[in-house]
């Protein structure tokens, strides 16, 4: 598995009752494939894990995987702060053909380090899939260290992380301590060229499920060295990078898929559809960018 290039955190369309909208999946699904995302993440934070049951968890997986074929890899977001699931969930993914599992720090919880270690060994251990990390603590109020990642680094189908911090120097950090085939990937769409161009080797993106084509071309510019375009592509994306967080993600990806026709007003309680006061703000973006009329 290449784990590189623009990767989407792709949103779970839903129709406006709640329920899954699997015809708007498999659009959005092929339109990746088509645009050139260079990877898929499901059931990510994007994706609102945490609401879907584990009966919708099996058929979204299975859905995603059968709808790709292989034309790009297919990770599953299997993490939580609770061991046993995390293994439970990650198992199921494994059965259906994952390519790999994106496991999330524990939130809530508040491990120590060593806990840390602890958990993702625990659930590394169960599988032969890779294992790829994810640091968020803006979300989880979970920080794992680098001095951690080091530590978990020599499980042997431990790859890599999700880096999302925003902070460079985590990156440089990471660099220091880990293999020299560790994969880093950005968590953080406004960093995230930078991150690239700094030595990273992609990033899994939320803006990506908005303008796929465009974050790919970014991510293969600056994975070549060719900075002045990579930068170039990503200064034109600036402004819809900050507008996707105006309110928690997904809300406002949702939405703006929503403007551009590609899914329904579905989203999970307890998340509502973006407040009509920023309606006007993502809206100029989307103009902006020739992506709405």
């Amino acid at each position: 598995m290449q784990l590189r290039g623009s990767w989407v955190a792709i949103v779970t369309p839903m129709k406006a009752t709640g329920s899954l909208d699997f015809d708007a999946f498999e659009k959005l699904l092929h339109w990746h494939c088509e645009e050139g995302t260079d990877g898929i993440v499901v059931l990510g934070t994007t994706g609102e894990a945490a609401t879907l049951s584990v009966n919708e968890r099996a058929e979204v997986i299975k859905f995603a995987i059968k709808a790709v074929n292989h034309r790009v890899p297919v990770i599953v977001g299997t993490g939580t702060n609770n061991t046993r699931q995390s293994i439970d969930y990650s198992l199921q993914a494994e059965r259906f053909g994952t390519d790999g599992c994106l496991l999330v720090t524990p939130y809530y919880n508040k491990p120590t380090q060593q806990g840390l270690i602890a958990h993702f060994k625990a659930i590394a251990s169960e599988l032969a899939v890779p294992v790829l990390l994810y640091n968020g603590p803006d979300r989880t109020a979970c920080d794992i260290l680098p001095e951690t990642v080091a530590a978990l680094a020599p499980v042997h189908n431990i790859i890599g992380i999700k880096e999302a911090t925003g902070d460079l120097k985590r990156l440089t950090a990471l660099q220091a301590v880990c293999p020299e085939d560790f994969i880093f990937l950005s968590g953080d769409d406004s960093t995230a060229c930078d991150f690239i161009l700094a030595g990273g080797h992609g990033t899994i993106s939320v803006t990506a499920n908005i303008v796929p084509a465009r974050m790919h071309a970014m991510c293969e510019a600056a994975l070549a060295g060719r900075t002045k375009q990579a930068k170039a592509i990503d200064h034109d994306l600036r402004e819809l990078h900050q507008n996707l967080f105006v309110q928690s993600n997904p809300i406002p990806a949702k939405w703006a898929l929503l403007e551009m026709g590609m899914i329904e007003s579905g989203i999970r309680l307890p998340l509502l559809m973006l407040e009509a006061s920023y309606h006007g703000k993502v809206r100029q973006t989307l103009k902006q960018m020739g992506l709405v009329a």
